[in-house]
């Protein structure tokens, strides 16, 4: 996926709204919603995000209940660490800053997107992400974000992107290999989730389906 060619991605995301019955103008509003809250002064570049992934061996953090013991092993030094959403919180806990974070904003609690602010401040280049519900979380909390980068579902356009991706687990993958990541490790992701509610079981199915297609 690249971000200029929304046409590879486009007939994904149609499936994705047929699938969960999600409404395209209400992306669309939203997406444009964000591009108003963006500063020549809040705005991150792509080149600063290009920098920490391309050539870097990354490793992708999703906030399954497993991802502490995921972490367990790991070599932090060795990777440039992208964490989605509720992922963030954990790895601040554990006093690590992830170099990127992917959040939609929704699916935390107000002490993790507190963390991600945190992050924000202390070096994460944060992709914050609008989608059709997410609107009043934007206005709540976009604003105190010191800088970020904007993300979309649906067609790209200004400084709002689309890097390609659905939920913020495998938005974090499509990121890595859109700027050229040298490989990516999963940490933190389980797709076969049996504590989930229906929602998010097919949003894990989605989420292997679509990093499947990346080949990881």
């Amino acid at each position: 996926m690249i971000d200029t060619d929304f046409a590879v991605w486009e007939p994904i995301y149609e499936r994705i709204l047929e699938d969960f019955g999600f409404d395209r103008e209400s992306d669309e509003e939203a997406a444009l919603f964000l591009s108003r809250m963006l500063t020549e002064k809040n705005t991150a570049k792509l080149s600063e995000l290009k920098a920490v992934i391309s050539g870097k061996p990354v490793l992708v953090c999703g906030n399954a209940p497993k991802l502490r013991n995921d972490l367990s092993a790991i070599n932090f030094s060795a990777f440039t660490v992208i964490a989605a959403d509720g992922a963030a919180a954990v790895l601040m806990d554990m006093g690590i800053v992830p170099e990127v974070i992917c959040t939609d904003l929704d699916g935390n609690s107000e002490a993790d997107i507190e963390k991600e602010i945190l992050a924000c401040e202390q070096g994460s280049i944060v992709l914050i992400h609008a989608h059709g519900d997410n609107i009043y979380k934007l206005k709540k909390y976009v604003p105190r974000f010191k800088r970020f980068i904007a993300t979309t579902q649906t067609q790209p356009f200004d400084k709002v992107y689309n890097f390609g991706g659905f939920s913020d687990g495998d938005r974090c993958v499509f990121v890595a290999k859109e700027f050229r990541a040298k490989s990516v490790r999963l940490a933190g992701f389980d797709f076969e989730d049996s504590g989930v509610n229906p929602i998010k079981k097919k949003k894990l199915k989605w989420a292997k389906e679509l990093i499947g297609m990346l080949g990881i």
